[in-house]
């Protein structure tokens, strides 16, 4: 699992961009829960995109309304980086 920063400086160095339905969103941990994801050798998309907003929560606020558009945007990414 994504181990949380030590402190605020750490965290910051840790954001990356998303494009979440136009909107570039900072989401802390990406590159971890894109990795950790990977491997859990999930095979569909429905269970990559599920696995992938339940780590991206752990660590980000994501409004209720706005899941089915992070999902879309961490399943593009994710099959971006193979």
């Amino acid at each position: 699992m994504a181990q949380k920063p030590c402190c605020a400086t750490a965290a910051a160095r840790e954001i990356k961009q998303l494009m979440v339905n136009g909107t570039p969103i900072g989401l802390a941990q990406l590159d971890e829960i894109m990795d950790e994801v990977k491997g859990l050798d999930l095979q569909s998309d429905t269970e990559i995109g599920e696995a992938l907003l339940k780590k991206v929560k752990v660590f980000n606020y994501v409004p209720s309304s706005a899941g089915p558009d992070y999902i879309r945007a961490l399943l593009e990414e994710y099959h971006r980086r193979g």
